[in-house]
């Protein structure tokens, strides 16, 4: 379908200003796709994301042409949060563990490590007969409510073909070559707060950047009540810091 009139960033980064009632409609499309990928993962069709921003559906499309180009919008704004505050945490805490600690606590409180683009999420696991050993490892997102854990897939699975779109049943934006969402950024600080606490001794010597990003991008079970969703997603956080920890002896 064809861009809305109006300009603005939308599928092809373009800067002219908005219409007062398209700009309210693209921040509501925004917010929308935030919150159903945030809890469907992207696998979400585009009608829920139109359904929660209470617009029709040839709106979504006039703003982004295709699901590709907004999840891939979705995936940079949230990589772009956490690198934020990644450097945030780094440049305001002194000591190594509350730096860390800082940085996942406000990262789960965010919502934003649910969103990251699955390629970042990447865990060198042993064979286990589902692959070759030490092969790169995705963990794929959820694609419906209440699926459980984050389910490890091999990077060629969910990587498209040349030329190809998202493939079905991906979990994520396709990556072409030398489009990283950011990643690289977001990698790079992370990886600083890591080896800062590590070398401080305080935490364990086999927690890499791909662990710590995966307890950011791990959420407690959706809860009717906000103040029981808050407390359940706080304790978790505190169950996982406490095994990333290191140990006397």
């Amino acid at each position: 379908m064809g861009a809305a009139a109006g300009g603005g960033r939308g599928d092809g980064g373009r800067t002219t200003p908005l219409r007062v009632d398209a700009q309210r409609n693209l921040e509501h499309v925004l917010r929308a796709a935030r919150e159903v990928f945030g809890e469907l993962g992207y696998g979400a069709p585009m009608e829920d994301v139109a359904r929660r921003a209470r617009v029709g559906v040839g709106t979504v499309y006039r703003r982004f042409p295709s699901k590709d180009v907004l999840v891939r919008r979705i995936a940079e704004e949230e990589t772009a949060r956490l690198t934020d505050q990644a450097r945030a945490a780094l440049g305001q805490e002194d000591e190594p563990w509350s730096a860390l600690s800082r940085f996942l606590r406000t990262s789960v409180a965010s919502g934003a490590g649910r969103l990251l683009p699955p390629q970042v999420l990447r865990v060198g696991v042993p064979d286990d007969g589902d692959g070759v050993a030490g092969e790169p490892l995705v963990p794929q997102q959820r694609v419906q409510p209440g699926s459980g854990e984050l389910r490890l897939v091999s990077e060629e699975a969910v990587a498209p073909g040349p030329g190809a779109g998202s493939p079905v049943g991906s979990a994520g934006p396709s990556a072409a070559p030398g489009d990283d969402h950011g990643a690289t950024a977001l990698l790079e600080v992370v990886g600083r707060l890591v080896e800062r606490a590590r070398a401080a001794g305080e935490l364990r010597p086999d927690v890499s950047v791909s662990d710590v990003l995966l307890v950011i991008a791990t959420a407690a079970p959706s809860l009717p009540d906000a103040a029981q969703q808050a407390a359940a997603s706080a304790r978790l956080l505190d169950i996982l810091l406490e095994g990333l920890r290191s140990r006397p002896a």
